[in-house]
């Protein structure tokens, strides 16, 4: 079976190592480069499944380095490792295209579960169209066209309401932050944008009323989360 090639692109060579030597040693095959430029020339030679950039490198910097790989793959995983952990370097990071952002230090064990969950993401969205229809209670949600289905009725959702749903539906039962769901979705984190998306999942909890075993959960100031209860 083929190994999951992932790129690398540090410039720490001490922290580039480790990196590499970890995901290796689960299994991983792992492309490290130093720099952004080599990084994104080498980016189409293999079949990376995931990519893994530092912010401050010499050459290319990552946040140009994913807007570029964005040119050319637009569904290729990006994580951002990186010390730049300030609100607007967030909300730069996942506009230049980034999925999620790993703050330094960080744990092994944490960048193995960010990876896989990931992978796991890819390996759903690559089923068929058919397939990509998602369950929720009683409900059916077709994330192509933003409908919600409900035996023979259906709501047709707004694009942001649609997009908002497809993200916390990625993972059921898994606290999604507000400033990824603000950055992804409204393209910024201020007050007006957060105001903007509390109405939206108060439309969504509406649209939700007729199945009570889903719940749409506010962690207050954190994020937001939709699960079944057990029946």
């Amino acid at each position: 079976m083929d190994k999951i090639h992932i790129i690398l692109a540090e410039d720490d060579a001490h922290l580039g190592f480790l990196i590499k030597e970890g995901l290796e040693a689960e299994g991983f095959a792992v492309s490290w480069f130093n720099n952004g430029k080599d990084a994104l020339t080498n980016f189409t030679k293999a079949n990376f499944q995931i990519c893994l950039f530092d912010v401050m490198m010499p050459q290319m910097d990552g946040f140009t380095l994913a807007a570029e790989i964005r040119k050319i793959d637009a569904h290729v995983p990006i994580i951002f490792l990186t010390a730049k952990g300030l609100m607007e370097d967030k909300i730069e990071g996942f506009r230049s295209g980034a999925d999620d952002y790993l703050v330094k230090p960080f744990s092994m064990e944490e960048l193995l579960l960010r990876v896989k969950v990931f992978l796991n993401r890819n390996r759903k969205s690559n089923t068929s169209q058919a397939q990509q229809t998602q369950k929720i209670g009683k409900y059916i949600f077709h994330p192509i066209n933003f409908e919600l289905h409900l035996g023979d009725t259906f709501i047709k959702l707004t694009k942001k309401e649609g997009a908002l749903l497809a993200m916390l539906l990625q993972e059921p039962g898994v606290l999604i932050k507000r400033e990824v769901l603000l950055a992804k979705i409204w393209g910024n984190d201020d007050y007006f944008a957060g105001r903007s998306m509390d109405v939206y999942i108060s439309k969504l909890r509406k649209y939700l009323k007729d199945d009570p075993s889903i719940e749409l959960i506010n962690h207050h100031g954190m994020g937001f989360m939709i699960q079944t209860k057990n029946t």
